[in-house]
């Protein structure tokens, strides 16, 4: 896991995500528990939304409905958000 700054939560990562993307796990729900991905928080993420393209995410905050943190654009780490439901499956390592 890449150090945290000062603030810790307002850091991106150091350095670029795995080049590898994980497998995608099965899924079968229609939103994505808060709960569960909680324990991906300053951990590298890959997301697999509902529609689009997966990508690399690093979450700093998750709340009851959303998630915010810092994407990967190819390039760098860019601060989004978006909501639970529209992510399809995820996994952090």
């Amino acid at each position: 896991m890449p150090p945290l700054g000062p603030q810790g939560s307002q850091q991106p990562p150091s350095s670029p995500p795995p080049q590898t993307v994980p497998q995608k796990p099965l899924t079968s729900t229609f939103a994505v528990d808060p709960g569960a991905i909680a324990g991906c928080r300053y951990r590298y993420t890959y997301i697999w939304p509902r529609s689009g393209p997966g990508f690399w995410f690093y979450p700093v905050f998750v709340g009851r409905t959303s998630i915010s943190g810092f994407r990967w654009n190819g390039f760098s780490w860019m601060f989004s958000g978006f909501d639970l439901q529209r992510i399809d499956a995820f996994t952090c390592i």
